[in-house]
């Protein structure tokens, strides 16, 4: 089974930058998408049969929005978290299958000079309770941007990003409960290397010079990982300003 997830950071805008030949090429079982931003039943999506489509659009037009898009068969589908709080930017979908549920995650951003920190940290816990829920049931993956670089190494320069919007302490220790909640940060299960990372600025060619961030994540509860077969970052997929994670899973988990 192959997963992958992307911020695509506008689905709209990322159709004319390869996004078809990239979907074409790797044919993902699953395929979670982040910051779709347009309503995606208005954009031509012939070219890809044999899929079954699944958003949760934002209140605010052109603003977040995530979605699933599956050749496996779903069982059921959840939009959100059960929040109304947190329910109204289209940050979450799920989708049951009979071995596990798929978590599309799109982290609200702590916003500059951490605005937003204290709403980020509600909304940890609540995103921490809600998956926690679902693996009463059976076990969970979750994936999407974070928007936490969790440790040192998850960041080109740590110092010089010590508190700002995605590396301050208490983000960071959000995604501590995260493993202390008994899930898997996936890439880090098979690549302790430093200088890989999901996310660079337009700015200043930060990317061609790979001063970057890892903030796009696979976690998997701590029983599917005798499953984990590979998960790799793939910088050279440019389109967005992130670049997708895929997730390979052995064919003893069930979808």
């Amino acid at each position: 089974m192959k997963l992958i997830t992307w911020n695509v950071n506008g689905l709209r805008s990322i159709f004319g930058k390869g996004f078809q030949d990239f979907v074409l090429s790797e044919k993902p079982d699953v395929l979670l998408l982040q910051e779709t931003k347009v309503d995606p039943a208005s954009l031509e999506w012939d070219w890809l049969s044999g899929y079954e489509f699944i958003w949760n659009r934002a209140q605010k037009p052109g603003y977040s929005g995530t979605g699933i898009v599956s050749r496996q068969k779903t069982l059921s589908v959840h939009h959100g978290i059960g929040v109304a709080d947190h329910d109204k930017e289209g940050r979450v979908v799920t989708a049951e299958y009979a071995g596990c549920y798929v978590v599309c995650v799109y982290t609200p951003n702590a916003q500059a000079e951490l605005a937003r920190l204290a709403y980020r940290q509600q909304w940890d816990d609540a995103f921490i309770n809600y998956v926690k829920n679902l693996e009463i049931k059976k076990p969970v993956l979750f994936a999407g941007d974070l928007n936490v670089a969790h440790k040192e190494i998850d960041i080109a320069r740590p110092d010089s990003n010590r508190n700002s919007p995605g590396f301050s302490d208490e983000e960071r220790a959000g995604f501590d409960r995260i493993v202390e909640a008994g899930f898997v940060d996936a890439f880090r299960h098979f690549d302790p290397r430093p200088h890989q990372y999901s996310w660079w600025s337009y700015r200043a060619g930060a990317r061609e010079r790979n001063v970057g961030w890892r903030i796009d994540y696979w976690c998997a509860s701590s029983s599917l990982k005798p499953h984990l077969q590979n998960c790799v970052i793939r910088p050279d997929v440019t389109g967005s300003d992130h670049c997708p994670v895929i997730l390979e899973t052995g064919n003893g988990l069930a979808f």
